[in-house]
């Protein structure tokens, strides 16, 4: 699997948790000098978990004190040190309507966020993302460039334990609308998931195009195959109670892989972005 092209600035090893001042990791987040998750070709999957990155992040959560924030019209109150990035300047596009960013989260050139939308701490959205309206990318999700996340899709957030995986999604991959990706899935590079699917790291991917089935674990979170197009599915339930009944269950489909046809249906027009 090729390691997505918008790895950013270079990365480096994270002080020791009694070396970082007040923002030292939030801004170096938000620059993407440090990730949850970066591209390592040397790893299977393509991937390497930072779980110092992610125990940086849950230090900050110790501190319980409160404060409150005003942004135009919208109010937050919540932890001091986690508070809300501000987004006034930077080569993205935050459409007004409500969307809110935590700091140390990391924007991408040219990145647009419809709103209303969620974008939590340690997440990185890559460049010419389209994050579209009711779209929640949780805490460390790592989501490519040329990505469009389609209205009410739910990325995942992790940061415990912190050497699991969070929610990957790779370059020029589509999630339509209403999808779910949790618990560590992995979509592969270009891959088209359907509206309305459903994944987490424990599930099984049925591929109708080479007869066979991919599963997740715990310890190793399902990865849908760069390219892949996923839609919804359903399979029937064994026993003579699931069968009285006629009960089957929800599964993905890979369908086909990607082609022309598929480019030209979830193309996003370029004035849009």
């Amino acid at each position: 699997m090729r390691a997505p092209d918008n790895a950013g600035a270079p990365l480096h090893p994270l002080p020791a948790l009694a070396e970082l001042s007040a923002d030292t990791l939030l801004d170096d987040l938000e620059a993407g000098r440090v990730r949850a998750a970066e591209p390592d070709a040397a790893v299977p999957g393509g991937w390497r978990v930072r779980p110092d990155v992610k125990m940086a992040i849950l230090e900050r959560f110790r501190d319980r004190t409160a404060t409150t924030w005003e942004s135009g019209p919208l109010t937050f109150r919540d932890r001091a040190a986690v508070p809300p990035r501000d987004v006034r300047d930077g080569p993205w596009r935050i459409v007004p309507g409500g969307t809110a960013v935590r700091r140390g989260a990391y924007l991408g050139v040219d990145v647009v966020v419809m709103p209303p939308s969620y974008i939590n701490i340690g997440a990185w959205i890559g460049d010419d993302t389209m994050v579209d309206s009711h779209v929640l990318v949780g805490s460390c999700a790592q989501i490519g460039a040329r990505v469009h996340l389609a209205a009410g899709v739910t990325i995942g957030g992790v940061l415990e334990p912190p050497g699991a995986r969070p929610v990957i999604v790779e370059d020029d991959a589509f999630v339509g609308a209403g999808s779910a990706l949790l618990d560590g899935v992995l979509v592969g590079q270009g891959a088209v998931i359907g509206a309305g699917v459903t994944l987490t790291g424990t599930s099984r991917l049925y591929d109708l195009v080479r007869e066979a089935v991919f599963i997740g674990t715990v310890d190793a979170p399902l990865a849908v195959p760069p390219g892949a197009v996923v839609v919804p599915g359903v399979r029937a339930v064994a026993g003579g109670f699931a069968e009285e009944h006629g009960l089957s269950i929800a599964v993905a489909l890979l369908v086909k892989d990607r082609d022309p046809g598929t480019n030209a249906r979830v193309t996003l027009e370029a004035a849009l972005r």
